[in-house]
């Protein structure tokens, strides 16, 4: 396992091809950088000062211990200023700049060269072609990302650093938040592996996100995925499923993208959950961070019969048992639920179902032993109590916490309130009942 803790936790970080021009990476980094903690030196040969502060024109000048590399200059350069990285002492590099291994055989023979230097001089290389690495808690923002996102228990690794800028815009204003995000761009260097390895040791870490093109070393990954996957779960996205979107692997990060097929069987077999789409990626990862496994059948409740009927769909479609109730269960929902509610899995509570409606309804459920998780469903109709109803549902859950609970409620002005109570109690809720059964295949596939 390769020592990344100055790379994570840097005190002292060189930003070489600092700039203050509007537009450039250069600038990115500087202003995120700059909304930290750690101590900063700019570098550049070509200004003396970037933002009102004094430039070093080669980090060879700086007197001091520097931790972090962080390396937005041309391609053609780069391995010039690693090369002082290296003569410097600095153990770690991100090198951000593109123009490498994923841009033909003059940027493969610029790649090999600029490995050969860090090996030689051991140093951690992160990319080259990559966002760079953000850790909320630390207020460390090593990117050129539009925006430091919230904290929170989620790592999120990937080989776009561009995916990863919509991920961040999509969460500012959200309820979830991230331990880590990290882009690798073309895995010169530090590997995929080496990344899991270190979030499988983070405290701050409790569910780690990837979206990968291709891996480098089968392998190795499968091993140390597998090891992963057995302390926290892992939900990987794998792009360049289909012959066109291999083509375009090859020249976004230099990745060898194999058969779809392997793929899925290799990550079966790692024990990790594998799924579609972005949105899938978020969702199983809300449910993962906030929720405990699903051990045994799902129950399903709802105040809409059609979104009962969409739901229980989608559950069977994901291979997910609905649990028959039981005759106590039946007996104890016959005593509190009007003569019109069948009583059965899904349970449709109908449209004109008062907060006490649903309470009896959680409570008779969580409390048959096969029942191991429950999606709750609120359409919002003329009588619907959707805050008084959160508030049921966060109460019902801490009685049973062994036990998932997620909520489908389409968030708009007259549910907002209620959603935010729900999900600031660490109870998921999900716009569309597809995401929310997805979320709970999700949680019952972790150990």
């Amino acid at each position: 396992m390769r020592n990344l803790k100055t790379l994570f936790q840097p005190r002292t970080i060189a930003i070489i091809g600092a700039t203050d021009r509007p537009g450039s990476v250069g600038l990115g980094v500087v202003q995120n950088l700059q909304s930290g903690k750690q101590k900063l030196f700019l570098v550049n040969p070509y200004q003396k000062k970037v933002r009102g502060r004094k430039t070093y024109s080669s980090v060879l000048e700086i007197k001091e211990k520097v931790d972090l590399a962080v390396v937005a200059v041309p391609a053609p350069v780069v391995s010039s200023v690693v090369r002082e990285c290296g003569r410097k002492g600095i153990k770690n590099v991100i090198v951000i700049s593109a123009g490498f291994a994923e841009m033909g055989p003059e940027g493969e023979k610029r790649q090999r060269e600029l490995v050969k230097i860090v090996r030689e001089s051991g140093i951690n290389l992160v990319g080259p072609n990559c966002l760079g690495i953000i850790r909320p808690h630390s207020f460390f923002n090593a990117s050129f990302a539009p925006a430091t996102p919230a904290a929170g228990e989620i790592a999120f690794v990937s080989q776009s650093g561009a995916l990863l800028d919509s991920v961040i815009d999509q969460s500012l204003g959200r309820r979830y938040g991230f331990s880590a995000l990290i882009s690798y761009g073309n895995e010169a260097d530090l590997s995929l592996e080496d990344f899991l390895l270190f979030l499988e040791k983070d405290p701050r870490t409790k569910v780690i996100l990837l979206y990968l093109e291709g891996v480098r070393d089968g392998r190795r990954f499968l091993t140390v995925a597998k090891k992963v996957a057995q302390i926290k779960p892992i939900v990987v996205l794998k792009a360049g499923r289909t012959a066109s979107g291999r083509k375009a692997v090859s020249s976004h990060t230099a990745s060898l993208a194999g058969a779809d097929e392997v793929y899925r069987a290799a990550f079966k077999q790692a024990g990790l959950v594998a799924v579609d789409t972005l949105q899938e990626l978020l969702a199983a990862a809300k449910s993962l961070a906030w929720q405990p496994p699903l051990r045994s059948g799902l129950g399903i409740i709802t105040n809409g019969g059609g979104m009962g009927v969409l739901t229980t769909d989608y559950a069977q479609q994901e291979n997910l048992k609905l649990a028959n109730l039981t005759p106590e269960t039946v007996k104890k929902l016959k005593n509190h639920l009007p003569l019109m509610v069948s009583l059965r899995n899904p349970l449709d509570l109908v449209g004109d179902a008062p907060a006490e409606r649903y309470q009896q309804a959680l409570e008779a459920f969580l409390k048959q032993k096969s029942i191991g998780g429950i999606i709750v469903i609120q359409t919002i109709q003329t009588v619907t109590e959707v805050e008084k109803n959160a508030r049921i549902i966060v109460k019902s859950h801490q009685k049973f916490p062994q036990k998932p609970v997620v909520s489908v409620c389409l968030e708009g002005p007259l549910s907002q309130k209620g959603v935010a109570y729900l999900e600031k109690h660490r109870l998921p809720n999900y716009s569309d009942p597809f995401f929310a059964v997805r979320a709970m295949k999700a949680l019952s596939k972790i150990k």
